[in-house]
């Protein structure tokens, strides 16, 4: 009796063995970039919702390549891929999107790389001051082995980098008087991103450096909290900074990029051809959105003019002088490899 027992035991174990062996054999691979493929969504027609924060206006750069790159995917996948996009930090500040993609809920970000510090240090070497005389090297660099490792970086902290876009160069504005050499900076109660390479330069620089998150800016330079920011002339204009600067001194201090990402948790879950999609339209607008940030620029500059700000083109040679010792205390911050990649491309 007891043999018969064990017989019909070890029949049922098989039996349940082979069945799991079924399964496992129908189950779904995972697609290329990602942690595991859902690929029973294209077989079911799911709908895949990709929502996407950053914090400039609705009528940033940002804003509106978004919306053209969304537009570009909804058309390719025949509208099995909505990109829902909200500016002006509807989903939260950088660091709350950027947690919310970690967490899984929220997909994606467009970010300053300087935003993504809190998660790396080693984000922000691009932003050593002075680091890039041309947009052309940057754009050289990020598209090649400094944006690959910073990639890996973010892939460590859960973020997966589909393209690098562009933020642009950084000039100062104050309330208090034109900037004609770097003297003049001594004193200004300056806000920056709260970022240690960002205030340690400015503390160089003889500013007093007062992090803050860019929501707060337009308030506390119009009650006087701050004397003054920096920013790209994009951001300045956009969040109407204008109103409450009269000054503005283009230093061009730091060229920073943009990187829009996506939960690599996320995307592994997004089939691979819709994948292929996303990477692509996100290479044609990151070509797009960085041709709108330069075109910007000049027609930014008259406006800024014409609402009254007076616009003073220092000698930036001092500048440059004054922040060298950033780089040697940041080496040990960053790594010797890493900012040996940004001086082979900054040359």
């Amino acid at each position: 009796m007891n043999k018969r027992i064990a017989r019909m035991a070890a029949l049922l174990f098989h039996f349940v063995l082979a069945a799991a062996l079924i399964g496992c054999s129908n189950s779904s691979q995972p697609a290329a970039g990602g942690n595991s493929a859902n690929a029973s969504s294209t077989e079911a027609g799911k709908k895949i919702i990709l929502k996407v924060g950053h914090v400039f206006s609705a009528d940033h750069a940002w804003q509106k390549s978004l919306e053209g790159m969304a537009k570009d995917v909804a058309e390719a996948t025949n509208g099995m891929v909505e990109i829902q996009v909200f500016p002006s930090s509807q989903l939260g500040g950088d660091r709350e999107v950027a947690e919310g993609m970690q967490l899984g809920t929220i997909e994606m970000g467009l970010f300053g790389t300087g935003a993504l510090q809190t998660l790396d240090k080693r984000m922000i070497v691009e932003e050593l001051p002075y680091a890039w005389p041309t947009r052309e090297q940057a754009y050289a660099a990020v598209d090649g082995k400094l944006g690959e490792a910073l990639g890996e970086v973010m892939k460590e902290k859960g973020l997966f980098a589909l393209s690098w876009w562009e933020s642009g160069y950084r000039h100062i504005t104050n309330s208090k008087n034109p900037i004609e050499k770097s003297e003049d900076l001594k004193g200004l109660k300056l806000r920056v991103p709260d970022a240690d390479l960002r205030i340690d330069t400015f503390k160089e620089l003889g500013t007093l450096p007062t992090p803050m998150p860019l929501s707060e800016v337009f308030t506390s330079l119009q009650q006087g909290i701050v004397d003054g920011q920096e920013n790209p002339l994009s951001t300045i204009y956009s969040s109407k900074f204008q109103e409450v600067q009269s000054h503005l001194a283009l230093t061009g201090h730091i060229w920073g990029s943009a990187v829009l990402a996506i939960s690599d948790k996320k995307w592994g879950q997004i089939p691979e051809d819709y994948q292929k999609v996303i990477m692509e339209k996100a290479a044609i607008w990151k070509e797009k959105e960085r041709e709108m940030i330069r075109q910007d620029d000049e027609k930014l500059l008259a406006e800024l003019e014409q609402a009254g700000m007076k616009i003073t083109r220092p000698d930036v040679k001092e500048f440059r002088e004054k922040v060298q010792p950033v780089w040697t205390k940041y080496e040990s911050v960053f790594g010797k490899d890493l900012i040996d990649i940004v001086r082979q491309y900054s040359k």
